[in-house]
């Protein structure tokens, strides 16, 4: 990425526009937005889960990982330790919310931005890196304690300018360290599925009292019959669309309706709210392998 990734905003595209018109060309790239599914995928697609979904997990098991859920948030930090940082180069791409003010620091007005489930920074760190604007103040938790460290250690992290913290975000009350109704934005991307779905609600009406009035909540995380929930062995199924990884991890896949009626349960407003089906291909094997996120941008009322 440039250093003006406001510049890339316009040259790169989003989401959406490499579209496969010929199934002979579909080697040629390796990935194809907006793919559509035709009847056979999407029953194919109904059946697997069916089938790695049959046998759900017995209470106490399900419990077991629900209890360690930060034990093995942060071995899965440990294992992968700040080699697990990526810069995202989509975030402003897709969010320009987030992308830098205008340079002139007359035309800057105070911005806070925080991000719940921020890991090791891979959302913070380009924020810092490449918004200068002085009256930016950026906030970052995590429920592992491990990736708040890795987070600190970064030479791009800044205390002066962020403040991240360890917190339980599915926890009635925040301990947080702003008032309520203060946040321009809050980032969620990849967060909401790591969560056990009856407390998705909550940790969704707490971001709704922390936002200012007119502040937005950006959204990306898994979608329904993403690969990934295609992949489950039987036996990892805790609840229906909701699993445990290898690692302990846990991970939910949504539809649209699910989220769109959880946002607006919370008061929020819809601004967007798109499934990216896409086709990534791996060129020298020759595999396909369909991915589906969804992305929302919800704000709340004045």
């Amino acid at each position: 990425m440039s250093d003006n990734p406001a510049a890339e905003n316009e040259k790169r595209p989003q989401f959406g526009t490499r579209l496969l018109t010929d199934a002979d060309d579909v080697f040629k790239h390796n990935a194809w937005d907006h793919v559509q599914w035709d009847e056979e995928q999407e029953l194919a697609a109904q059946a697997a889960v069916a089938k790695n979904s049959t046998s759900k997990m017995e209470t106490e098991q399900k419990e077991r990982f629900q209890t360690d859920a930060p034990k093995f948030w942060d071995s899965f930090y440990g294992i992968h330790d700040n080699g697990f940082f990526k810069d995202r180069h989509w975030l402003f791409t897709e969010f320009p919310e987030l992308a830098p003010l205008a340079a002139d620091p007359v035309e800057q007005q105070p911005r806070s931005i925080f991000e719940l489930g921020c890991g090791v920074g891979n959302t913070i760190l380009p924020l810092l890196q490449y918004c200068s604007e002085p009256q930016l103040k950026v906030f970052g938790c995590d429920f592992s304690a491990r990736a708040i460290e890795i987070l600190r250690s970064q030479p791009q992290f800044d205390e002066k300018r962020c403040e991240v913290f360890v917190m339980d975000a599915t926890l009635d009350h925040w301990q947080v360290p702003f008032e309520e109704n203060s946040q321009d934005i809050i980032v969620m991307i990849f967060v909401l599925s790591a969560i056990e779905p009856k407390k998705m609600q909550r940790v969704l009406d707490n971001c709704y009292r922390y936002l200012r009035p007119g502040g937005m909540l950006l959204f990306r995380d898994y979608g329904r019959y993403d690969l990934a929930q295609l992949r489950f062995k039987s036996g990892k199924c805790m609840e229906d669309n909701f699993y445990v990884r290898g690692d302990g991890t846990m991970v939910y896949f949504f539809t649209e309706d699910e989220l769109r009626g959880m946002m607006t349960q919370a008061g929020l407003q819809e601004e967007q709210l798109i499934v990216d089906r896409r086709l990534q291909v791996n060129r020298s094997r020759g595999l396909k392998m369909y991915r589906v996120w969804i992305q929302t941008k919800f704000r709340k009322p004045l």
